[in-house]
Formats: C-alpha cells, sequence, structure tokens
C-alpha cells in the first residue's frame, strides 16, 4: 500500500512541478524580479528552420515546377538580389541542349533570384542536380538582399568548368527561366533582359543555319 501512495506521489509531482515552477516565473516576471531575455522575430525565425536552408536561384529552379521535381520540400520566401555578380551562360548542358546559367563576379552588377527555403535533406538532391559531384557546379555562401532590405545567408552554385566558345543556352532553357521570372515577379529589367538574349541567340542561329 505504502508502494503505491508512493508511485502516486511521484506521479503527481511529475506534473505538478513544472506547473509550479511556471506559475513562480510569471509571479518574479511581473514583479520584476526576474526578467526574461527579449528574442528577435529574426531569431525565431532561425531557430524554426534549423531543420532547413535558404537556396538563393537564378536559373531554371526559378520555375517552381521545375525545383520541386527534385526538392520537393522548395517553400518561396522571396525575390532576392546578389551584388557584385552578373548572370551569365556557360558549359554545354546535355539536359538542356546548351549552356547553363551561372554567376559569374562582377564589381557593381547584381543578379535577381529566387530565395526558397528547403529541407535539410534536399541539399543532397540539389547539389546532385547541380553537378556538385561532376565539378560542374560548386556550392558555395552568398548574402543576398531581401526585397525589404534584409541580407540573408544563402546556398548557391557557381560553374567552375572553364569558359566555352560557344555559350549560347537553349530555347526550351530560356524558356523555362523566363516562365519563373515572371511568375515569381521578379524585375522586369530581368525578363528584358533574358527575352533579347533568347530572340539575339535566336536570330545568331538563324543566321548560321541559313549560311551553312
Amino acid at each position: 500500500m505504502a508502494e503505491d501512495q508512493r508511485k502516486n506521489l511521484r506521479r503527481t509531482c511529475k506534473y505538478v512541478a513544472p506547473v509550479l515552477i511556471c506559475a513562480i516565473s510569471l509571479i518574479l516576471h511581473s514583479s520584476g524580479i526576474l526578467v526574461f531575455p527579449k528574442m528577435s522575430l529574426s531569431h525565431v525565425a532561425k531557430m524554426a528552420q534549423h531543420n532547413c536552408f535558404l537556396y538563393f536561384a537564378y536559373g531554371s529552379n526559378l520555375l517552381k515546377e521545375r525545383i520541386h521535381i527534385n526538392n520537393p520540400s522548395a517553400r518561396m520566401i522571396g525575390v532576392g538580389k546578389l551584388k557584385d555578380y552578373r548572370l551569365d551562360f556557360n558549359h554545354f548542358s546535355k539536359r538542356w541542349k546548351g549552356a547553363a546559367a551561372t554567376i559569374v563576379e562582377d564589381p557593381g552588377s547584381y543578379v535577381y533570384g529566387v530565395v526558397w527555403e528547403l529541407a535539410n535533406e534536399d541539399m543532397v538532391n540539389l547539389d546532385r542536380q547541380e553537378g556538385v559531384h561532376q565539378k560542374i557546379y560548386r556550392a558555395m555562401d552568398v548574402k543576398v538582399e531581401t526585397e525589404k532590405g534584409d541580407h540573408v545567408e544563402a546556398r548557391s552554385y557557381q560553374i567552375i568548368r572553364p569558359l566555352e566558345d560557344d555559350r549560347r543556352p537553349s530555347y526550351v532553357y530560356m524558356d523555362v527561366i523566363i516562365r519563373g521570372a515572371k511568375a515569381n515577379g521578379l524585375p522586369e529589367v530581368l525578363c528584358s533582359f533574358l527575352f533579347m538574349k533568347l530572340i539575339f541567340e535566336g536570330l545568331w542561329l538563324f543566321l548560321i543555319t541559313s549560311i551553312c
């Protein structure tokens, strides 16, 4: 009988003790004796995202349908701006039948893209999609400016292959990038640049095929 009473007492203490601690803490806090440390919303967000990472996309992964093929956890955070880099194309992609997008260091320039939030388990999928294991792209950490003027650390990718003579992207690839840019509300200046590049590459190909 005494053993049962001890078990009941331990069970009661197990549930009552946390309540008492919280109640005492609130009383002390209201009286000014105990001060809780203030926590910013950004810090709370970082804590909530401890199983996630941010990714800055500027190529085909601008399109939601494209990034979700290999990275189903991707969730758009917003439009981002990467300073001191420019958008360029290099290395023939067998998947896209043309040069792939990359970012190149260029002081004073900038690249618009989309900041995605992905689950940590999708990082392997993203690295594989970008050809990190084949040493086509390298993963890198960049500081991206958001639409609100905040700066966030994000993962991005850069082609590490030597510059090739023919760096023309394919029509299909450019179409995916343009659709992604428009769907996510990227600045018109980027959409115009991509559209003009698409027209230029199309005219160049037309002239070459006509001559040959």
